[in-house]
């Protein structure tokens, strides 16, 4: 299959100097369950090379949300995930990280991607962290997104960046962050954003906090039009940074809502 041919519809939004840019520019996934939905868009786009991280294998709670099928189940993310994007474009180059990041591996795992895409679960605080600070520490573009109930969000830290995720999340600038909990913090985050997140967002997000905050295990309820959301939102991102276009970044959320949408800003057509 010519490239050419693979990417001839995408001709009139993205044009070749900036395919080729696309072509030739390596994405790291880490996070390979929400990452999933943003991995299809990127090979549709014409990325040909792409890193996959995540440890975990899939399971058939993820399947309302995630690009894998009953097939996958038991399989690990990565592995499932290279097999479909290889499907859809075979000269695609996947290579695949089976472990969780940390600290240990961090520095390996960044060093060969242009662009990071971040959607680890925020239960892996330390994870996160490292994956951020290897990303600042190596100058590397990284956009962390997340579904928000039938939308999703996005913030994106360039590699001239002041501000940080620790500083969004009200870490210490360095050092271990072994002694946070992910409730505590991520629950600071949700105040400041009260006033601009649909009910049932808030409803969603508060039962698993609470839930989470005696040691349980349940990440927040997700719907798949949000994590497509993802996907797209972050696709968008992705080409538009590229195309060397301004775009808004950390400290601020970029987030579209598919719900406030349908019931306001229409455009009438008579």
């Amino acid at each position: 299959m010519l490239y050419e041919q693979f990417t001839l519809r995408n001709i009139d939004y993205i044009p070749n100097e900036l395919q080729n840019k696309i072509r030739n520019t390596t994405i790291l996934i880490a996070g390979c369950g929400i990452g999933s939905s943003f991995a299809e868009v990127a090979v549709r786009l014409g990325f040909e090379n792409i890193i996959l991280a995540d440890g975990d294998i899939v399971n058939d709670h993820n399947l309302n949300r995630q690009c894998f099928t009953a097939d996958d189940i038991g399989k690990l993310k990565v592995k499932a995930l290279a097999e479909r994007l290889k499907a859809i474009n075979p000269s695609v180059k996947v290579k695949q990280f089976d472990k969780f990041i940390s600290e240990k591996n961090v520095t390996e795992i960044v060093n060969e991607a242009d662009i990071v895409f971040d959607t680890i679960d925020f239960l892996d605080l330390t994870g996160i962290v490292a994956l951020h600070d290897e990303c600042k520490k190596q100058r590397k573009h990284i956009i962390s997104a997340l579904a928000i109930g039938w939308g999703a969000g996005c913030i994106y830290f360039d590699p001239d960046s002041i501000c940080t995720f620790r500083q969004i999340f009200s870490l210490p600038a360095e050092g271990p962050v072994d002694n946070y909990q992910y409730a505590e913090t991520f629950s600071k985050v949700i105040d400041r954003l009260q006033d601009q997140l649909d009910p049932s967002v808030l409803n969603a997000v508060g039962k698993a906090l609470v839930l989470m905050d005696d040691g349980k295990p349940c990440p927040a309820s997700q719907v798949s039009p949000g994590a497509y959301a993802v996907g797209s939102f972050a696709g968008a991102l992705v080409v538009r940074i590229l195309s060397g276009l301004p775009v808004l970044h950390a400290p601020d959320l970029m987030m579209v809502d598919m719900q406030k949408s349908l019931t306001s800003n229409g455009i009438n057509l008579l």
